[in-house]
């Protein structure tokens, strides 16, 4: 079986997912074409022409399948390479347009929600990482159509929905797999009964991810005198928020690591070493940074928000508080204090994600690829 993958926004976790996707299918024949996750609204618009006239030998291959993320621009590629019209096509969502927060530097546009909505009506099936992913995306659509001043055909969400399917990003299996001997020069060694209580925050650092929000909760629990420490992990860029560099100073004293881990190793080490992940998130599809902390040992305090009330029961999650930064802060230094509490009891429980594995998930994929390749078009 041959199958033409596109990754038309590389991103990290993109990467990952399409890399789990030829490990786990090693018997079908691969071709996969992918841009760096630069320059978003170029990528976003562009990446159909860079395509069509730079990799135009390899499009026009003959495919059983092929696999596209939700930033290529899959209608109009089609139109620009004929032979892709005739293949059945499955796009995979890790996020969409309709719910990204704003940071007040986007331009009043609605061409990325358009792009979105065009690529998915013209896949034959329709994948999201999760149930908020989905619904956002369908209601999304729903509330631009009505804006539009004529001629929009009737039952589009509807048509959409009928297509859509959760079916999230599978972890790598490593993070299943338990130590294989814990660095005795690594900060956080196994084994923490007495010590502080360890917090990891992993995410990338930009606005989205809430550092306003988690400068306050440190402040919170500055005031209540929490023995803590911190290793605040993920990719840091260019134009960063500013509250980064003001942790990095005020909580000097807390951070054991301030930055990106040094490899996929060291990452799982400060995972395995943590007792709680916490998550301070405005924007999360998914939460694969939460989840494998908690593959790892994490006990997780997440707001109730996005697609965390979807992954973890309420005893993991603090009240999502809308715009009082201050108060989500104490409900969430309420929530950190009581699993402290819990772990130095023994009563603390690290919920199961064997649900997210290969194992279990590679097995949908593997239906649906087979499914698509069967049938051929659903149209």
């Amino acid at each position: 079986m041959r199958i033409l993958l596109l990754s038309a926004y590389d991103a990290a976790s993109h990467r990952s997912w399409h890399l789990g996707l030829k490990a786990r299918f090693p018997r079908y024949d691969w071709t996969v074409l992918t841009l760096p996750a630069r320059y978003f609204a170029w990528r976003l618009r562009g990446n159909s022409l860079s395509w069509a006239f730079g990799e135009r030998e390899t499009l026009s291959r003959p495919y059983d399948l092929v696999i596209a993320t939700s930033m290529t621009d899959l209608s109009a590629l089609r139109g620009l390479v004929p032979n892709l019209a005739g293949i059945p096509t499955l796009v995979y969502f890790h996020e969409n347009q309709f719910a990204y927060p704003r940071s007040g530097r986007e331009t009043n546009t609605v061409e990325p929600q358009v792009l979105n909505l065009y690529t998915a009506l013209c896949a034959d099936r329709i994948l999201f990482n999760s149930a908020y992913n989905r619904d956002s995306l369908i209601e999304g659509a729903r509330r631009l159509l009505k804006r539009l001043p004529d001629r929009v055909p009737p039952g589009l969400p509807e048509h959409l929905a009928g297509r859509a399917e959760v079916l999230p990003v599978p972890l790598a299996d490593e993070h299943f797999l338990a130590p294989a001997g814990f660095d005795p020069r690594h900060p956080w060694r196994a084994g923490n009964a007495h010590g502080p209580i360890r917090i990891v925050w992993a995410s990338r650092w930009e606005f989205d991810k809430g550092p306003d929000r988690l400068l306050a909760i440190l402040r919170e629990l500055e005031r209540r005198g929490l023995d803590y420490r911190l290793a605040l992990l993920g990719e840091r860029f260019r134009h960063t928020p500013e509250q980064f560099d003001t942790i990095g100073t005020e909580f000097a004293h807390r951070l054991d690591q301030f930055g990106y881990a040094a490899s996929p190793e060291e990452y799982r080490g400060w995972l395995q070493g943590a007792d709680l992940v916490l998550s301070t998130a405005i924007h999360e599809f998914q939460g694969l940074s939460v989840l494998e902390a908690v593959a790892a040992g994490c006990i997780p305090v997440l707001p109730d928000r996005q697609a965390y009330p979807e992954l973890f029961g309420a005893q993991y999650l603090y009240r999502d508080c809308g715009a009082d930064i201050e108060q989500e802060a104490r409900c969430a230094a309420d929530a950190l204090i009581s699993q402290a509490q819990k772990l130095r009891d023994s009563g603390a429980c690290v919920p199961s994600v064997e649900r997210f594995s290969w194992a279990t998930l590679g097995k949908e994929y593997g239906r649906l690829i087979e499914q698509l390749t069967g049938a051929g078009h659903l149209l």
